[in-house]
C-alpha cells in the first residue's frame, strides 16, 4: 500500500471527522487490507454504500484498539474519523478496491460566530433530551464543533451532506437546523406511541413542515 492509493471500505453509514465507531472485519478481502493498515499504521476510506455503487466522498479512519481477535482470523476494531477526501480514481487490482483520491479542507476559516455555536449547542441538547440519552457534550472550543455534534444524528443523507459542506459555519447552520427538527420529530414520534398504547388516535398533535 506503499503506491499513493487509499484503500476503501464501503459501508452503510457515513463517518465523520473526529467520530469513533467500532466495525466487525469478517469478509477475507477486509481482513487483508485491515491487517496490512494495522501492520504499517495506515488510514483507509470509509465511503457510503449505496444500491447504486458508493458516494465519491469519504472519510478516512484509523484503527485505535482492536478490542477482540477471533481464531478464524475476524476482528472486532474500534476505528476514528480523520481526513476527508473526494474519489478521482477507482482501482481494482487488489481483492479489495482503493483509490486514488484527493484530499480537503475548509475554504471558509472565518471565525464562527458565537451566538452559531449557542444555537448548534441548544439544539444538540434538545435532540439528546428527546432521544431520552446522556451523552458527553463536546467542548465548544473543539475544532470541527459542526461534525462532533451531528455525529448524534443517524440521517445518512444528513451526514453525507454534511461531509461535502467546507465552511464550519454553514455545517454548524445545516446541524442546528436538522438537530431541531429530529427533536421535534422524535418527541411527537414518543407522544404519538403514548396515545397509542392508550387507546389513543393522536389526531391532536398537528402535524411536521420541513
Amino acid at each position: 500500500m506503499n503506491d499513493g492509493l487509499l484503500p476503501l471500505f464501503p459501508l452503510e453509514l457515513v463517518l465523520l471527522p473526529h467520530e469513533m465507531i467500532p466495525l466487525h472485519i469478517f469478509e477475507d478481502r477486509y481482513k487483508e487490507m485491515i491487517g496490512e493498515c494495522l501492520r504499517l499504521e495506515a488510514e483507509f476510506g470509509v465511503v457510503q454504500a449505496r444500491d447504486n455503487g458508493i458516494v465519491r466522498t469519504g472519510c478516512t479512519a484509523v484503527v485505535t484498539k482492536v478490542t477482540e481477535r477471533y481464531e478464524d482470523g475476524r476482528m472486532d476494531i474500534l476505528v476514528r474519523g480523520m481526513r476527508r477526501f473526494r474519489i478521482i480514481r477507482l482501482d481494482t487490482e487488489r481483492s479489495f478496491v482503493r483509490a486514488e483520491v484527493e484530499y480537503f479542507w475548509d475554504e471558509d476559516r472565518s471565525a464562527v460566530d458565537a451566538r452559531l455555536v449557542r444555537e448548534a449547542q441548544a439544539a444538540y441538547l434538545l435532540y439528546t433530551q428527546a432521544l431520552g440519552k446522556q451523552t458527553v457534550q463536546p467542548d465548544l472550543d473543539e475544532p470541527d464543533l459542526s461534525f462532533r455534534l451531528a455525529a448524534i444524528s443517524m440521517d445518512l443523507d444528513f451526514r453525507q451532506f454534511l461531509l461535502d459542506l467546507s465552511s464550519e459555519q454553514e455545517r454548524l447552520t445545516r446541524t442546528a437546523e436538522h438537530l431541531e427538527r429530529a427533536a421535534r420529530r422524535k418527541k411527537i414520534e414518543s407522544a404519538m406511541k403514548k396515545t397509542a398504547r392508550s387507546n389513543g388516535h393522536g389526531k391532536h398533535l398537528g402535524s411536521l413542515s420541513e
